[in-house]
C-alpha cells in the first residue's frame, strides 16, 4: 500500500516507513518559539537543561508577531528574556519588525517542502502551503524539541477532499475555505491530515493556498496539502532553492473521500461566533458593522491587500467606520510601500500598521469594545477573542466592500 503525503514526510524524519496509527519519534527540522510562551520555553528549558546547549542552534528560531513591538511591560520582558536566551545560544530572533513568525519561516526558505516545523503557534501547519509539515506545540515540548531536535508523534490518518468545479470569478480563496469549514464542520477532519484535489484549488496562487491550509486548524484538521501548480513552484523556488515536491502514492490509503462541489460558489462569511457557522454574504446583507480588519496570517499577503486595495482605491471608508489593514511581513509591508498602494489606502481612510499579527486576538491593537461589530479577514472569531464585541470573518474583499457601505456588503458589485 502507498504511502500519503504526511506519511511520507514522516518516514523521511523517523528513519522508519510510517503509517498512519503510529507513533514515532521524528526528528524536526525547524524549531521555533513566538513572543506568545516563548519565555516560557526559556523557563522550561533553563529549569531542565540549565547550561546546557540546544541540539541546533542553526535550526532554531524566534519570531516576535503578536504584540510587536511590546506594547505591555509583560510582552517586554517576555521578549527579552528571549533575545537574552537567544543570544547566549547563538540562536537567530526574527524580532518584532519582521512579522508573523510561520510567514517569515516561509519566506526565509526555513519552512520548505518536506520539512518538519514547529512552533508555539495553533496555525503553524500553514506551512503545509509550502509542503512543508508543521505543528503548534506547547513550551514544554517546545523546550524538549530545543534540547533535542526530536518530538515523538502519532502518525494521522488523512482523508481525501475533492473540490469539483472552477473558482468563479468573483469570489477567492477565503469564500472557498469557509465553503469547505461548512461541508466539513469540526468533526471530519479531527485529528486528520487532508490532501486537497480539484482545478479549482489547484490553481490557486500561494497566497490563497496559504489562506486554506492556515483554516484547516479551523476545521480540527492536522495539516492541509495541496498539490503544486508551476507558479507556485516557482514562488517556492524563490524562497527555498531547488527542491522536490513530497506528492501521494496513486495507492495511498485514506481514512475518507469527499467532495465539495464550488461551481456555484458565492462570496462567503462566518457569522459570530464560530468559524464553522458559515453563511452567504447576502444573508448578511446590510447588517451593521463598525470596524473592519484586513490582515492575519489567513489574508495578510501582499495579494489579499491588492484585492481589498483594487475596490477601495480612490474612494472613502464609510463615515463613523474604521479599517485597520496590517500586512503579515516586512517584505510584504515593503512591497505595498513601493507599489503606493498603502498610500491609497491611508487616502480610502485605512489605518495601516507594522508588520504583525496585528488585531487579530486579544492583546493586539485593534480590538472590538462592547457591542462592537467587526468584520475581519482573521481566521478565528470565537467569543472574547478579539475583544468584547462581535466578529464576523470574510474575503479581503467583502471586508472591502464592507467599510465603504458601512454595512456588510458582497463584493461582487465591484468586482464586476
Amino acid at each position: 500500500m502507498g504511502k500519503t503525503v504526511i506519511e511520507k514526510i514522516i518516514s523521511a524524519h523517523s528513519g522508519q516507513e510510517a503509517k498512519a496509527g503510529q507513533i514515532v519519534w521524528m526528528n524536526v527540522d525547524v524549531r521555533s518559539a513566538r513572543d506568545f510562551a516563548g519565555a516560557n520555553v526559556v523557563k522550561n528549558y533553563r529549569r531542565e537543561y540549565d547550561g546546557t546547549p540546544v541540539a541546533d542552534p542553526g535550526k532554531t528560531f524566534f519570531t516576535f508577531d503578536l504584540v510587536a513591538p511590546a506594547k505591555t511591560i509583560k510582552y517586554a520582558i517576555n521578549q527579552q528574556i528571549c533575545r537574552k536566551f537567544a543570544e547566549e545560544q547563538g540562536i537567530r530572533v526574527y524580532d518584532v519588525d519582521m512579522g508573523i513568525g510561520s510567514h517569515v519561516l516561509m519566506e526565509e526558505g526555513l519552512a520548505r517542502p518536506g520539512a518538519t516545523v514547529v512552533g508555539t503557534d495553533s496555525h503553524m501547519n500553514i506551512v503545509s502551503a509550502v509542503g512543508a509539515f508543521g505543528q503548534g506545540m506547547g513550551d514544554v515540548d517546545i523546550a524538549f524539541i530545543f534540547k533535542t531536535g526530536k518530538t515523538w508523534f502519532e502518525v494521522p490518518q488523512t482523508i481525501k477532499v475533492n473540490i469539483k468545479g472552477k473558482l468563479p470569478g468573483h469570489t477567492s480563496a477565503k469564500d472557498l475555505v469557509l465553503k469547505i469549514i461548512k461541508e466539513l464542520g469540526t468533526t471530519t477532519a479531527l485529528g486528520r491530515a487532508i490532501e486537497f484535489y480539484g482545478e479549482g484549488i489547484e490553481g490557486l496562487p500561494l497566497s490563497g493556498r496559504i489562506t486554506v491550509c492556515s483554516m484547516v486548524t479551523e476545521m480540527s484538521g492536522i495539516a492541509g496539502f495541496i498539490p503544486f501548480n508551476e507558479s507556485v513552484r516557482e514562488e517556492i523556488r524563490k524562497w527555498s532553492g531547488d527542491f522536490e515536491e513530497v506528492k501521494a502514492d496513486p495507492d495511498a490509503e485514506y481514512a475518507a473521500e469527499i467532495d465539495i462541489d464550488i461551481s456555484n460558489l458565492v462570496p462567503m462569511l462566518a457569522a459570530p461566533s464560530h468559524p464553522k457557522n458559515v453563511h452567504t454574504v447576502e444573508e448578511y446583507n446590510g447588517h451593521r458593522i463598525d470596524s473592519g480588519f484586513i490582515g492575519s496570517c489567513t489574508n495578510g499577503r501582499e495579494e489579499d491587500i491588492i484585492a481589498a486595495w483594487k475596490i477601495l482605491k480612490g474612494k472613502k471608508i464609510a463615515s463613523g467606520k474604521r479599517l485597520i489593514v496590517v500586512p503579515a511581513t516586512k517584505r510584504v509591508y515593503g512591497n505595498l510601500l513601493k507599489k503606493g498602494i498603502l498610500q491609497d489606502l491611508f487616502d480610502a481612510g485605512a489605518i495601516i500598521l507594522n508588520a504583525s499579527c496585528g488585531g487579530c486576538a486579544e492583546g493586539h491593537a485593534g480590538l472590538t469594545g462592547e457591542d462592537e461589530i467587526q468584520i475581519s479577514t482573521g481566521n478565528r472569531n470565537f467569543a472574547g477573542k478579539q475583544g468584547k464585541g462581535l466578529t464576523f470573518l470574510a474575503s479581503p474583499q467583502t471586508v472591502a466592500a464592507s467599510v465603504l457601505k458601512g454595512v456588510i456588503t458582497s463584493p461582487e458589485e465591484f468586482l464586476n
